[in-house]
């Protein structure tokens, strides 16, 4: 009877139009999460998970994928001008902040100390800060504000609420996110750096927010749907009510970080679907005979 080695998942990557049309975006398969599009858009970074918990990056013109940094690492956020990656690794313990420059041509460099599990959001459009997510055990998932300068860490939201998936605005005066203060998750957006009032977005549940290039629509995701809201940001803010882009299941949300990406066009959005793989059947079994009598042999009794 033939053996079988168990199940697992990989990870492709699809461009999803606005209307709901899929097409293969890159090929590469492999346990991925939190792709993210460099300034350019001619590379993706992605983490991958499981045995191998590393950031990628991915050169679209080549079809290449190279390994950025060491076991553990997850999340990636880019820096405006595409030369750093910011990320999550356990390096000094916790898992922290860290950000190594993209082509791997630097180390790894700390960017924040604390007890909790932190994961990087987004970059301000300047590069002066940096959105990301901590979840202490009494507060559950915060948002806090790195600036790159001083290497202070400010809380932006820190209450007994839930919230993640922080996104600047292009022009850097909002700051989306997704909370469940309602009682379930919501997507708002709230004035950086604040103070100010906030404008819930979503109006059925939503998280993962994504702001169009231009500023004046406002991407989330529920469940396998996608919605759009049109913004303004001139003069204050306002909000027009969602409508629904397209509904294709299969495409796997995260927690705290988003997991989907807009084209640098604006032509459609980089989203990953699980793809179960076959158990393959074994091919080879080695028997090993008296063992136990080589076992003594090679250790004999009294020796440590």
């Amino acid at each position: 009877m033939a053996g079988e080695v168990g199940s697992a998942l990989d990870n492709m990557l699809f461009q999803v139009d606005q209307k709901g049309t899929v097409r293969l975006a890159a090929d590469t398969k492999a346990p991925l999460y939190l792709p993210r599009f460099s300034p350019d858009g001619q590379r993706i970074a992605y983490d991958t998970e499981g045995r191998e918990e590393r950031v990628w990056v991915y050169d679209i013109g080549r079809s290449t994928a190279s390994r950025l940094t060491e076991i553990g690492s997850a999340g990636c956020a880019w820096t405006p001008d595409g030369k750093r990656l910011a990320f999550s690794s356990p390096i000094s313990g916790q898992e922290n902040l860290y950000w190594q420059a993209a082509d791997g041509s630097s180390a790894a460099e700390r960017l924040t100390t604390s007890d909790y599990w932190q994961i990087p959001g987004a970059f301000a459009p300047d590069g002066s800060t940096l959105a990301f997510v901590e979840e202490p055990p009494e507060t559950g998932y915060d948002i806090l504000i790195l600036d790159m300068k001083s290497r202070r860490v400010t809380p932006f939201l820190k209450t007994k609420a839930r919230e993640g998936w922080p996104e600047y605005s292009p022009d850097g005066r909002w700051l989306a996110y997704a909370s469940n203060e309602s009682g379930r998750m919501e997507v708002w957006v709230r004035p950086f750096p604040g103070p100010g009032g906030r404008w819930q977005i979503s109006k059925e549940g939503g998280v993962e927010p994504i702001w169009s290039k231009d500023g004046r629509q406002l991407f989330y995701r529920e469940a396998g749907r996608v919605w759009a809201a049109d913004v303004r940001t001139d003069g204050g803010f306002s909000a027009g009510k969602p409508r629904l882009l397209f509904d294709k299941p299969g495409f796997v949300l995260t927690n705290a970080v988003r997991n989907w990406d807009l084209y640098p066009d604006g032509r459609g959005f980089l989203m990953m679907k699980e793809e179960e793989i076959k158990p393959r059947p074994a091919t080879e079994m080695v028997l090993v005979q008296n063992w136990f009598e080589e076992l003594k042999r090679l250790v004999p009794a009294g020796k440590k």
